[in-house]
Parts: structure tokens; C-alpha cells; sequence
């Protein structure tokens, strides 16, 4: 049956006396994932919890609005990687200038970008387009920074890691080739220092940082830990969304309690 809450999924019957009060639209990327994962893990992950957090909203009467899922991510840095797909970051730009002229000229004035690929950055392009539809209300998330994954996994690694091979052991263990097959996802670290302490960066080239495309081991991961996953950060963006929902962008912030003086 058609999830009200996901656009590619609802009708015209349904839409043409609806109310939109956020719009989610999840954005990911096609790249290698390990030997082990599928190119569009990013996407999987990202259409995965942005659909299950919207359930948790609207069933708790937030009009919220989940858009079709952008699948190219900025992949600058691995040119070298076959099929690894690539959007310039003035790409995404157009993109999204593009879908704010549609949803603020609709009246739908607030998005959320749900961002799943740890090489777009949309923080930037969304302060500029702030400035040309100031009407719109426009933020974006991490998912895979709304977490403590120290709690839920063993392994560090932003990768093809531990973390994101569990998720997509519980999203789509069909698409999961034996862990027995993947790399270990070892990352060569930086000749200089101040790269290796993260003060100073630069685009990571993957054919040197790793030998397999991940950087974190897998080799732990389960799908039982993907799931304990899945379920806490969709309830905690389940919440997000309800909030953004309602929130009331002239009157955002708390103002100090009064002293009594």
C-alpha cells in the first residue's frame, strides 16, 4: 500500500488538498563500498532511515514529506575508482536551487537535507541558497553523526566499516557478500602530522589511503547490531522531524529567563 509520507510512493489524489510542513530529502552516493558491500550502500542506508523515521513523525501527525533520494555524491577524490560516480559540489549547487524554487513557490517551507555520504557537504551551499529564498528554512543532517557508535559497535572506521556493514546486513542482507570476502579496511595514515591529528585536511585519494575502498574493519559486524542501530537513530530523527514539523522559524530560539532585577 502507498506510504502517504514518500512522494515516489503517493498520488495525486491524495496530494491535491495536502499539507507539506517538511520536506526530507535524502541524498547519498554510488561508490565501491569495500569488497564486501553494494555501490549503493549509502543510498540503502539513507532511504532505509529516512522512510522508517517519517513513519514514527506522521503516525505522530507530523506533515512531513520524504523526497525521491539523490544517489551521486561529491567523489572527487576517487576518480581512480571504477564506476565510482561523481557530483561537483556546484552540481549539487543546481541541484537544490532547483528543488527550493519548487517547494517555497508551493508553500512547502522547510527542508531538511539528509545527508548519508561523508563526502558531500551541503552546509555551505545551503547558507548561500538561504539567501536567495529567504522564506525557506534550510538545514541538513548527518546520520551517521547522531550517534555514539562506541555503543553499538567495536570497531571504528567511517567506511565500509563495521557500522555501515551491519546496517546493510539488517536493510539488505541479500546485496552482503560473505564478510569472509571483504577487506580489512586498513587506512595507510598521512606522512604528515598535522593531517594525521585532523587540524589541517585535505580530499582524502582512496587508492592511497586504502587497499580495499574501506577504512574500519567489518569483520564484527552482525545484523543484530545494525538493527539495535536502525531503531535508536530513527527514533531520534523521528523526533527531529516532529520538531522541525512544527517548528515556528520567527521564534527559534530561547530567550534567558528573567532575573527578577
Amino acid at each position: 500500500m502507498p506510504r502517504p509520507y514518500i512522494l515516489a510512493e503517493t498520488n495525486w489524489k491524495h496530494l491535491q488538498d495536502a499539507t507539506v510542513d517538511l520536506a526530507i530529502l535524502p541524498w547519498g552516493a554510488t561508490e565501491a563500498h569495500n569488497f564486501h558491500l553494494p555501490y549503493a550502500t549509502d543510498n540503502i542506508e539513507a532511504e532505509g532511515l529516512a522512510y522508517e523515521a517519517a513513519r514514527q513523525a506522521w503516525d505522530r501527525g507530523a506533515k512531513v514529506m520524504v523526497l525521491p533520494t539523490i544517489p551521486f555524491g561529491v567523489n572527487s577524490g576517487q576518480t581512480d575508482v571504477f564506476l565510482d560516480m561523481n557530483l561537483n559540489g556546484s552540481t549539487q549547487m543546481a541541484i537544490l536551487r532547483d528543488l527550493i524554487e519548487v517547494l517555497d513557490r508551493q508553500g512547502v517551507k522547510k527542508l531538511l537535507v539528509f545527508n548519508s555520504h561523508g563526502g558531500n557537504s551541503f552546509k555551505p551551499l545551503l547558507k548561500e541558497l538561504g539567501l536567495e529564498f529567504p522564506e525557506m528554512f534550510l538545514c541538513t543532517s548527518n546520520w551517521f553523526q547522531s550517534m555514539d557508535k562506541t555503543k553499538y559497535f567495536e570497531e571504528a572506521g567511517d567506511h565500509a566499516d563495521e557500522m555501515e556493514t551491519s546496517l546493510v546486513m539488517y536493510l539488505r542482507p541479500e546485496w552482503v557478500l560473505p564478510l569472509a570476502e571483504a577487506g580489512p579496511g586498513r587506512e595507510h595514515p598521512h606522512r604528515i602530522r598535522a593531517f594525521r591529528e585532523g587540524w589541517v585536511s585535505h580530499e582524502r585519494r582512496w587508492s592511497q589511503i586504502t587497499d580495499d575502498t574501506g577504512v574500519g574493519n567489518p569483520m564484527k559486524a552482525s545484523a543484530e547490531k545494525g538493527e539495535r542501530f536502525f531503531r535508536d537513530v530513527t527514533a531520534k530523527f523521528a523526533d527531529l522531524f516532529v520538531e522541525l514539523a512544527v517548528l515556528d522559524i520567527d521564534n527559534m530560539y530561547e530567550k534567558p529567563a528573567s532575573d527578577g532585577a
